[in-house]
């Protein structure tokens, strides 16, 4: 071998040698990142043990370990990278952990999978061992939530949920909002950096501080600041309530195992020292909140110090005439469940709202409402308040405005700031629209001109909206419901002109309107009358100021319930209408009870609600003159028609007529 030879052969094995260094340090470095990792999640201080797991990941992309557990870990932070995580490690090593089904079927539900949640949880079933009586009992319950929130969400309400916004929210927990009566002062509960000099809790997350913002603006807040002086302690506290006219506060500290003390606040503005609210109330187990009326003389509050397997439970104690507090009564086993039951707020009409991790619960905690029963003396079955508002999370510290027009909840949901949030709920409003409409060859008024604005609720049922247009001034004005798409039908004299669609933004009060004017084609009032959607139906008819049913109109209803359950995709308005006796208004009020008899009994008969739509035209649509006792007779009736709808087939259409006229 010649010189040259050598040096090189020399020079790949020392580069080889240095590979097999540079290998062997980068393992030993993801060795001990994983190492590290896995103490914290140990500890579950996930929040610590999520940047050394992606460390290792980013060494080691396929390892099946690093992205079990920080799929595991991510499920507060982040739950849609939860679940990546999580199916990328069952596709890596399918055996990785026992514990793999659980946490499958855990990801799925807060990310709306519900059947694949109950799918995973049910697998994960058939592996317990049969003493594991606890973990039988807990996935048992999962699968109810799963199930809960299937249903919930396939129904959802009208509301709207807002973030509070990045000024009060941070990638750590806020929670516990408290409004002060004049709207302006917001007291919350944080976790963040700013809480206790940065001091971190056991979790990872720093200990609970109350902080403490001016509103500025309709949705603009100051920067928030730790509310100073001796309001918070080195441990937890946290926010519950005002009263007393703003001049005291409610609030919970982690001392003596969780107590509701009262701070006043000071001739200079400040809060002083909180002292415990009763020592009948506060007990050496955990007291976690309150919620005193606002005469000062009963107090709601959740305990676990009477509870035989420590869960959360909710009490009510009365104020004696000496000022001292009575002893504390269970709300019962209505209100009470073998879960938590939590965050007690009773509203101005008397109404129980508070967060439950049992009843119907889509999962974790729900925000539930009551109301009492005076005549009864008891509390009637709690209701879910549903979707959107509660979601397959946490879902706590339900608290009302103070005019009742919106409320604040924390919550656990998909698109937060990082981990449990303040929002706003409120119910969406009505909004006016209303316009005129033109001709669109000359841009002349057109009186006399019917628009009808269908849609549908949150949960898919129909709404349906009508005005005619005035013979003076060719105006409209509709009160719909507000954050949807309108297909608006225009027609005149019977005849279907045009059919438009609106866009009603949201509107979170009563205030809202909306100018929208419509141009149309030139009427041509001896046009064919359309027939989209008609039905080959007979009407049902109606004694003089009568809408009960008479039997011939009880076979033709039941005609139509085997006609719609024999074609599931149509769905049908019924219309009622009056003779011209009696005024305007009591005849559209006349015209609706008609058209919501027919309504009742298609529902009774098992038609779904979400495929009916009623809709009164009272006198103005007869069917004939109103001259004779014969004419007024046909005029009183109810007619049904199919819902025309994008994509409808003409023929599926015709098709069903004749199937009516064969019957």
């Amino acid at each position: 071998m010649n010189h040259l030879a050598k040096l090189l052969s020399r020079f790949s094995l020392l580069l080889a040698l240095m590979l097999l260094f540079t290998i062997s340090v980068s393992a030993q470095s993801t060795r001990k990142q994983l190492r590290t990792a896995n103490k914290f999640f140990n500890k579950e201080n996930y929040r610590e043990a999520i940047p050394y797991y992606e460390q290792v990941l980013a060494n080691d992309p396929d390892n099946a370990k690093a992205l079990y557990r920080a799929g595991i870990s991510y499920m507060t932070f982040d739950k849609e990278k939860s679940a990546d995580y999580l199916y990328r490690a069952q596709k890596l090593k399918p055996n990785v952990d026992k514990e793999l089904e659980y946490w499958l079927g855990r990801t799925d539900h807060i990310n709306y999978r519900f059947d694949s949640a109950v799918d995973h949880f049910k697998n994960y079933q058939k592996n317990i061992k049969k003493r594991n009586y606890e973990r039988q009992e807990e996935v048992a319950q999962l699968i109810k939530y799963a199930q809960n929130a299937k249903k919930e969400v396939a129904n959802p309400k009208d509301v709207f949920v807002k973030n509070l916004g990045g000024t009060i929210n941070t990638a750590y927990s806020e929670h516990s909002p408290v409004i002060s009566s004049d709207f302006n002062y917001l007291l919350f509960t944080s976790r963040g950096e700013q809480a206790t000099g940065g001091k971190a809790a056991r979790d990872g997350e720093f200990y609970e501080d109350i902080f403490e913002t001016r509103r500025i603006g309709d949705d603009e807040w100051e920067p928030t600041r730790r509310v100073p002086g001796a309001l918070n302690s080195p441990g937890h506290d946290a926010s519950i309530q005002l009263f007393d006219n703003d001049t005291k506060m409610l609030l919970y500290s982690s001392v003596n195992g969780g107590d509701i003390l009262v701070s006043e606040r000071q001739a200079d503005g400040s809060w002083g020292a909180p002292v415990s609210i009763s020592d009948k109330v506060n007990t050496r187990n955990f007291e976690s909140d309150a919620y005193i009326t606002p005469d000062g003389n009963t107090l709601y509050y959740s305990t676990n110090n009477y509870s035989e397997n420590g869960d959360l439970d909710i009490y009510v104690v009365q104020r004696n005439k000496n000022g001292s507090w009575g002893t504390p009564r269970n709300l019962g086993r209505t209100i009470n469940t073998s879960f938590d039951d939590d965050s007690p707020y009773l509203a101005s009409d008397g109404t129980l709202f508070f967060a439950s991790r049992g009843h119907n619960s889509m999962g974790g905690y729900d925000i539930f409402s009551a109301k009492f029963d005076s005549v009864a003396r008891r509390w009637a079955r709690p209701v879910n308040l549903g979707s959107p508002i509660n979601t397959p999370d946490d879902d706590t510290y339900y608290r009302l405005a103070p005019d009742g027009s919106y409320a604040y909840l924390s919550s656990y949901r998909i698109g937060g700031y990082g981990e449990k949030d303040i929002y706003t709920i409120n119910y969406l409003r009505n909004a006016e629209v209303k316009g005129q409409v033109f001709s669109n060859v000359d841009s002349t008024l057109i009186s006399g001109v019917e628009l009808v604005f269908n849609s549908t609720q949150a949960d898919k049922r129909p709404i349906s909206y009508r005005d005619v247009t005035k013979p003076d001034s060719a105006t409209y004005a509709v009160n719909i419901l507000s954050g949807r798409k309108y297909q608006v039908q225009i027609s005149r004299d019977g005849n279907l002109i045009t059919t438009e669609e609106v866009d009603v933004p949201v509107s979170l009060n009563d205030t809202t309107s909306i100018t929208q004017n419509f141009y149309i084609a030139f009427v041509d009032t001896t046009a064919t009358p359309a027939t989209t959607g008609k039905f080959a139906m007979q009407n049902i008819y109606y004694d003089t100021d009568k809408f009960n049913l008479r039997p011939e109109s009880i076979r033709e209803l039941d005609n139509i319930v085997r006609i719609m359950k024999q074609n599931p995709g149509i769905n049908v308005s019924i219309e009622g209408h009056t003779d011209s006796r009696a005024s305007e208004s009591y005849n559209m009020t006349l015209g609706e009870n008609r058209a919501g008899a027919a309504y009742d009994y298609l529902v009774k008969q098992g038609i779904s609600p979400r495929r009916l739509v009623t809709v009164s035209y009272g006198e103005r649509r007869p069917a004939v003159a109103n001259d004779s006792a014969e004419n007024m007779q046909l005029n009183r009736r109810t007619e049904f028609r199919v819902i025309p709808r994008q994509g409808d087939d003409q023929q599926q259409n015709q098709r069903i007529n004749n199937q009516m006229n064969q019957n």
